[in-house]
């Protein structure tokens, strides 16, 4: 069992890999914009090739991962990661064009963050860990400790040696997955399903529960990034907070919140009915996305935003556990398609809250109100998770 510490320690610098990947450019982009000269509306493309360059990995994952096996792919993962972030501090200025050169490091780091969303969860599920569910909901809350890490240390650096100095930072980040690419290629790593016995696409399409866990994981993506990819939005407009401030108070604060949410279920998870766990989650997530959009008080919505952290911190490692024990041959396939569907919600959300925002004259508390169509929808599918296991049982 001690010789799998060291893949989890892996798994573990996997996802805040990711969170450095995701969290840290957005930091830049006023930068890139008064540095480049690039406009705001292509600052914009930045996010979206990112995302969409994930989803593509996720679905391609589903069809070559088993192929080429998993500890190649894996630490593919890590050498993009890693030479994303490099290029992103060299490539701008080696480049005619400063905007091709950060689209290209953004897309090649993309592609490391696509297949370590895809097979992080399944090396971890395969480990002879007791207690999987708990195990991978405390895996899930290290994507939210590397996004509050990378957010207070970035800021920190920032004000001891200046934004100027944001392409050092950059190959600081870049040696956490540089390192890890030895963690992976020497962890022991342990087969999800026999080779050869996983489920194809076709066969998990032709299951309806399947279907209730592809929008469960919509819905989990779109209630945890609506509220986290405008939480400083919100923290600044609708309460008046400086940037900074916002950035701390928003997404730092619902990084946090999501993160303890996680550790707590990693600790007593084998105490707790997962279903009703989740569906609680799901209950207080509406409360939370009704307290940012009605309440007139910015105390009451900043607690909103706040704990609206705490409550989808189970709902991604959730969905993905519940799947797990569903289908239990599902393989690369079924994770796969799981981190797209996580990824869709997560594209799609942020993007609901963002035109209702637009056509409500700019008030943001109008898109956090329909942000709650999402966990209710997530609520309702968990009830017909739950008829059916009671059916099966």
């Amino acid at each position: 069992m001690s010789d799998y510490r060291k893949t989890k320690l892996a798994c573990y610098l996997g996802f805040i890999t990711q969170a450095i990947a995701a969290n840290f450019a957005p930091l830049l982009f006023l930068k890139f914009h008064k540095d480049y000269g690039i406009s705001l509306g292509n600052i914009a493309l930045i996010s979206t090739v990112y995302f969409f360059t994930q989803l593509l990995i996720d679905l391609f994952c589903a069809k070559f991962v088993d192929r080429i096996g998993y500890r190649v792919s894996i630490v593919i993962s890590e050498v993009c990661s890693a030479a994303g972030l490099i290029g992103l501090a060299f490539l701008p200025d080696m480049l005619p064009n400063a905007f091709a050169g950060i689209l290209i490091s953004v897309t090649v780091y993309a592609m490391g963050c696509g297949l370590i969303e895809v097979l992080v969860s399944p090396i971890i599920e395969a480990c002879p860990f007791e207690n999987k569910e708990a195990t991978m909901s405390l895996l899930h809350s290290f994507y939210c400790w590397g996004a509050v890490g990378t957010i207070v240390i970035s800021t920190a650096f920032f004000a001891l040696f200046g934004m100027d100095s944001w392409r050092w930072l950059t190959i600081l980040w870049a040696l956490i997955p540089a390192y890890n690419i030895y963690n992976f290629a020497t962890c022991p790593i342990v087969p999800i399903v026999e080779d050869g016995k996983g489920m194809g696409i076709r066969q998990l399409g032709k299951r309806p529960l399947f279907w209730v866990s592809i929008c469960l994981m919509v819905c989990a993506g779109a209630s945890e990034l609506a509220m986290a990819q405008w939480a400083s939005a919100y923290a600044e407009a609708a309460l008046g907070l400086s940037k900074a401030l916002g950035d701390l108070m928003g997404p730092c604060m619902f990084a946090v919140t999501m993160g303890i949410s996680r550790i707590i279920y990693g600790k007593y998870g084998e105490k707790l009915d997962l279903i009703k766990f989740m569906v609680a989650s799901g209950v207080l997530c509406v409360a939370c996305y009704l307290m940012a959009s009605l309440s007139a008080n910015p105390i009451i919505g900043l607690i909103g935003c706040t704990l609206c952290g705490f409550s989808v911190g189970i709902m991604w490692p959730g969905t993905i556990s519940i799947s797990s024990k569903k289908f239990p041959t599902g393989g690369t396939a079924m994770f796969a398609l799981l981190a797209m569907a996580g990824d869709l919600g997560g594209s799609i959300g942020p993007a609901i809250v963002g035109k209702v925002t637009q056509y409500a004259g700019d008030d943001i508390r109008a898109g956090m109100g329909v942000g709650l169509i999402f966990p209710i929808v997530l609520i309702a599918m968990l009830f017909i998770m739950s008829k059916a296991t009671e059916r099966h049982n």
